[in-house]
């Protein structure tokens, strides 16, 4: 079932319809309720709730530790490849994007050994990335990636192309757990002036893309928009839309939800509508009371003090020690280690959160959480054949 039919029937200006309507009767009335309604989420993200961010962050800390405890899980991304055959005007991937740094994509044993190096810090959660590239970096190439990395991990993620039913069973089929698929905009004429060529200037294909991959079985579905490609509270009412539509029609995934705010960028593009930390946090805190069921994930695109600083404010997961360039853990990390200057290879963005895994761990732990490693719920879900 298309989320499509959601979108027409909330285009903006019925959304900012919603907004302008908004008293601080409305954000009393959704701070009160445990069960909240699209019109009750609008009015914990509107700016007439900016005086009720306290509340509304006593209010997540009490969720997040209901439903999550005290735990934040770690996870890392890989990037196996960063060939990319799209042209988005806001990312260091994009085929025109002017960078002359190295393109490349790992070899099964290149694979094995970011897998191992990351293994050897304790990690149990991946992520793999690639660039928008279907046909240079197809879907058996990502499969072959997955099932490599099921021999290290305990839970395999990817973050790649939109792909159609069959390709998501195929690597459901090898040992996928999870799909992140940033829609990076859900406003259609955004959505057309940042992408400018390839597969992925199909905005219904991708639209609807996260759904098909639960229909093909993966028991976790990533949600994210790229903050500051467009107006924040607009999106966020967008996300929240779809996040509740998936909860109805792939009932059999968990759900989490990432916050990627765009930061570096290639020179060609400027981020129009910059997000601010308060507003990050406003942001954050809002989804939070409207899912309380889901995950919430942060990467180092943040900076450390911020990132610390969220810890107690909705997240359930981190990444740490990250890399954003195909080989950055294990073959080039290596060679900076003996004093030579580090492989241009070409990286998605600037990591901002440099710590290493233990330094993020002892950071969870001053907070007073506790950081897990391993996902002890695999254990319950249905085995994996093939």
């Amino acid at each position: 079932m298309s989320f499509q039919a959601t979108m027409e029937a909330w285009p903006r200006e019925r959304v900012e319809a919603l907004y302008a309507g908004i008293t601080p009767a409305d954000v009393e009335g959704a701070l009160s309720r445990e069960e909240r309604s699209i019109h009750d989420l609008a009015a914990l993200l509107s700016p007439v709730a900016r005086p009720y961010l306290e509340a509304m962050a006593r209010e997540a800390q009490r969720l997040t530790r209901w439903h999550f405890g005290r735990t934040i899980s770690l996870y890392a991304p890989i990037y196996i490849s960063n060939l990319c055959a799209a042209d988005c005007l806001y990312c260091s991937f994009a085929s025109h994007s002017g960078s002359r740094d190295k393109r490349t994509t790992l070899g099964p044993d290149e694979i094995r050994e970011e897998c191992r190096a990351l293994a050897a810090l304790g990690y149990q959660h991946v992520l793999l990335l690639t660039g928008e590239a279907p046909r240079i970096v197809p879907v058996d190439y990502i499969a072959g990636a997955v099932a490599i990395a099921r021999e290290y991990f305990s839970s395999v993620s990817v973050e790649v192309y939109a792909m159609d039913t069959a390709g998501y069973a195929e690597l459901h089929r090898r040992g996928l757990e999870g799909v992140t698929l940033y829609m990076e905009t859900y406003d259609r004429d955004m959505y057309r002036r940042v992408h400018l060529g390839g597969e992925k200037m199909d905005y219904g294909f991708r639209l609807d893309a996260i759904e098909r991959a639960g229909e093909a079985g993966v028991r976790r579905l990533g949600l994210g928009v790229l903050l500051g490609l467009y107006q924040w509270r607009i999106e966020a009412l967008w996300l929240a839309l779809h996040a509740r539509h998936l909860q109805k029609v792939c009932w059999q995934s968990a759900l989490s939800v990432s916050f990627p705010r765009l930061r570096h960028t290639p020179a060609r593009f400027r981020v129009e509508h910059p997000v601010s930390d308060p507003e990050m946090v406003q942001l954050m805190l809002a989804l939070r009371l409207f899912l309380p069921e889901s995950g919430f994930n942060l990467s180092t695109r943040e900076s450390a003090a911020f990132r610390d600083r969220l810890i107690p404010l909705g997240i359930t997961a981190m990444s740490a020690g990250s890399s954003t360039r195909p080989g950055g853990y294990a073959i080039h990390r290596e060679e900076c280690c003996e004093g030579m200057a580090e492989t241009a290879v070409l990286e998605q963005f600037e990591v901002e959160d440099t710590r290493s895994p233990g330094e993020v761990v002892s950071a969870i732990r001053r907070a007073g959480y506790d950081p897990v490693w391993k996902d002890f719920d695999a254990a319950f879900a249905p085995m994996q054949l093939g």
